[in-house]
């Protein structure tokens, strides 16, 4: 594929700290136009806050608005770009999965709920009084990162485990209490969309994916809907439809090769899935995103 996958080192001021970045937003987006101008994936984790500004943030083909107070919070692997009609001001953070992690032998970012699901926005929209607590961490976090200061890296994880956790507790104050309760299906649905990513390509069957998890296929079923409300046929098919719109724009291979790709020998079923799942054909799902380009 052609879509770029940007790693920490290719940012301007990454700084002292390895598998770490930060700056301010109006900086970050002129030192780095030429490599964020485009759709891109990252192989990191982003946090950012818009104090000013307005657009559109596309991630994995959804558009999300972008207005003061609103946060975004991407995994590695997620495609992505913005659209600003006015410019952005505020806060934008990277870091790697081995740098949250490596603080203590505990720490995981799956957690936190936006991380947690592929089925959690990437998106929170902050009201005054919330963004006056988690907008001075994040000047915090700028601060200390340009720093010389003893334990730098271990004060720099602390405040981002803040931000974090007051903005999972934000997501979750109405229904803390469920998650509490149903703790062992919301770890089993995690389990499942990790096997997913593994092997969406090649495995389609849910009785598979059950048996793989030690778990009848009711079972399986029964977790998805009660957790989020979706069969397991449909997160599986959710994944294979991602790649292939990704695929449909960002490689060079033509729609045959990427049904083939995908597990799909046969082009028509593929189309048909795609239609049914996207309310349109491969085509002309390319032909909408080529007009917007």
């Amino acid at each position: 594929m052609n879509l770029p996958i940007l790693d920490i080192t290719q940012f301007r001021d990454t700084g002292s700290v390895e598998n770490f970045y930060a700056n301010d937003f109006a900086t970050h987006l002129l030192n780095n136009r030429d490599i964020i101008s485009h759709p891109h994936k990252h192989n990191f984790y982003l946090s950012v806050l818009f104090i000013e500004g307005t657009g559109v943030h596309e991630i994995d083909f959804e558009s999300y608005e972008i207005k003061p107070g609103s946060v975004f919070l991407l995994r590695p692997g997620q495609t992505h770009f913005w659209k600003f009609t006015t410019k952005g001001k505020g806060y934008i953070i990277f870091h790697s999965k081995e740098f949250y992690e490596a603080i203590g032998r505990n720490k995981n970012l799956s957690i936190f709920p936006f991380f947690f699901s592929n089925q959690n926005s990437p998106c929170i929209y902050l009201d005054k009084k919330t963004q006056a607590l988690i907008e001075p961490l994040f000047i915090s976090i700028l601060n200390e990162s340009r720093s010389n200061a003893l334990l730098k890296k271990q004060k720099l994880v602390n405040l981002i485990d803040l931000i974090y956790i007051e903005l999972s507790r934000l997501v979750l104050k109405d229904s803390f209490e469920d998650l509490v309760n149903s703790k062992n299906l919301t770890m089993k649905l995690h389990k499942f969309e990790q096997l997913i990513e593994e092997k969406y390509k090649r495995q389609k069957s849910a009785i598979a994916y059950a048996e793989s998890m030690n778990i009848s296929v009711k079972h399986l079923n029964r977790i998805c809907k009660e957790t989020i409300g979706k069969t397991t046929t449909d997160l599986i098919l959710e994944r294979v439809i991602l790649e292939a719109k990704r695929q449909i724009l960002y490689s060079e291979n033509n729609l045959t090769e990427i049904a083939w790709d995908l597990g799909y020998d046969d082009y028509s079923h593929f189309s048909k899935l795609f239609k049914q799942r996207s309310g349109m054909s491969p085509s002309q799902f390319q032909k909408m995103y080529l007009k917007k380009a």
